[in-house]
């Protein structure tokens, strides 16, 4: 059964690992796809969904060319239930500091946060943040299997 936009909603914004899928250059080739981190707060000004990557990555550089993603994020329990949502780049800025403590936090226990986004700084690299607007929304909830 299709969700609603409020249960879709909802349940994007629950800290699941996304699987972001993106373009290749070449049409001969599967899409990049790959779990990632993301925020998603419905209604917000600048694009409504975010991902962090490296500013150097094969993500940055398919979605800069494609002009836009997907992520997928599912659960097996209570019961199945997915989110799809595809849209286009709205903006891409440089990470901050403010946005990796914001994204660590979403993901890992209050005791880890500080940890990683000292190893995100050392090891990572420069990030950007892509704002993704969602445009096309596919989601079901299959009941318990």
């Amino acid at each position: 059964m299709a969700l609603t936009r409020e249960e879709r909603e909802k349940f994007l914004a629950e800290p699941h690992i996304a699987a972001l899928a993106v373009a290749e250059r070449d049409a001969r080739r599967a899409p990049l796809t790959v779990p990632i981190w993301y925020q998603y707060a419905p209604g917000s000004e600048i694009g409504d969904l975010w991902v962090m990557t490296g500013r150097d990555s094969r993500k940055h550089r398919l979605i800069t060319h494609a002009g836009r993603f997907s992520l997928m994020v599912d659960r097996v329990e209570p019961t199945v239930r997915y989110v799809s949502v595809e849209g286009p780049v709205v903006d891409t800025t440089p990470a901050t500091h403010e946005q990796l403590v914001e994204i660590a936090a979403r993901y890992l226990p209050e005791e880890k946060v500080d940890g990683y986004v000292d190893f995100a700084l050392k090891e990572l690299g420069d990030q950007v943040v892509l704002h993704m607007r969602p445009e096309h929304w596919l989601s079901a909830d299959m009941g318990a299997v």
